[in-house]
């Protein structure tokens, strides 16, 4: 049996870091409280006016050409997942596969808010197991702090900027994308939406004066609905192949709260220290956050391991990856 496998890892994070004390000088919140409610330290912030999410995501494709040692020119499809493109259209991946010159690959981008990776690595994984392309770039990115209010504590404490991606070909050996959970609950969608700027919602005097170009989200809502998606997706996809809490190597969750994080893990089964974290360093950076755990644990992954892959987002949207890494570090 074919399957999808990540055969390479790569990041992309601006220089600029934005501290919880920073954060002070702009909303009323202190460095305990937001610690203590997420487990956000800082985060990094893309400042450049004539830079976006398209650069954050090139950055990190040209990092995955080095990393698995190939030219763009064979990579055959590029998915971004993101809900900050550069614009409406061209879809982000054609301004990707412009900039690293990937002359035979087409693409497209992929809107799930923070499932927005898992979706587009069962997308990805398609392509490849269907045997009609060979290799597939899944990137996901986000310029957050483009659409964050920083007059709003309960949000602009959360988000930060950052791209990061893997590289999916087909793997024969056993390894790569077991199984996948993925759920769409329409309902309750403005909890967490952006009203602003669609066709519903056109750009107007109005829609600026309402703010409504910016995240808005039910916090309490959020939180509650994102505890059980995430914690029942991950604990579905172990029942459904047979794992137990010692048969999993790591938990790579979306990084959106420690709470969720912690709660998911409970749920599994697992010690924390079978699960990625990298929230108190870079927030919650929407599409990005379960690849770059994926690139800053690179190091200690090891060949046929089981990963859980688990995220929560806007729509909603929510559900649980499961797979065998496929390569030892070099």
């Amino acid at each position: 049996m074919i399957r999808a496998a990540i055969t390479a890892v790569g990041h992309y994070v601006p220089e600029e870091i934005l501290t919880n004390a920073e954060l002070e000088k702009l909303v009323e919140t202190n460095d305990e409280w937001i610690r203590s409610r997420t487990g956000i330290r800082e985060r990094r912030i893309l400042r450049d006016p004539d830079k976006a999410t398209s650069f954050m995501a090139a950055e990190c494709a040209k990092e995955l050409l080095h990393n698995r040692g190939i030219g763009a020119e064979e990579v055959d499809a590029i998915i971004v997942a993101t809900v900050t493109p550069d614009m409406f259209f061209p879809p982000t991946a054609s301004l990707v596969q412009k900039e690293i010159g990937a002359t035979k690959a087409w693409g497209f981008d992929l809107s799930a808010a923070c499932s927005g990776f898992l979706f587009a690595l069962t997308t990805g994984a398609g392509l490849v197991e269907s045997g009609r392309y060979q290799k597939v770039m899944v990137i996901g990115a986000d310029h957050m702090s483009r659409i964050v209010d920083y007059t709003d504590r309960s949000t602009c404490i959360l988000f930060g900027d950052a791209a990061a991606g893997v590289l999916l070909e087909a793997d024969i050996e056993g390894n790569g994308l077991m199984d996948t959970i993925h759920r769409t609950d329409g309902n309750n969608w403005e909890y967490l939406c952006m009203l602003g700027g669609g066709s519903l919602h056109p750009p107007s005097a109005q829609t600026i004066e309402n703010r409504w170009h910016y995240i808005r989200q039910e916090g309490q809502p959020v939180f509650k609905l994102a505890v059980k998606g995430m914690a029942n997706a991950a604990a579905e996809i172990m029942e459904r192949n047979n794992l137990s809490g010692e048969d999993v190597s790591w938990l790579v969750p979306h990084q959106a709260n420690l709470r969720i994080i912690d709660a998911t893990a409970r749920r599994m089964g697992l010690s924390m220290e079978k699960v990625m974290l990298n929230i108190e360093r870079y927030g919650n950076t929407t599409a990005a956050t379960i690849p770059l755990c994926l690139y800053e644990w690179q190091p200690q992954l090891r060949k046929g391991e089981n990963l859980v892959l688990a995220a929560f987002g806007g729509g909603f949207t929510w559900g649980a990856s499961y797979l065998k890494w496929a390569y030892d570090p070099e």
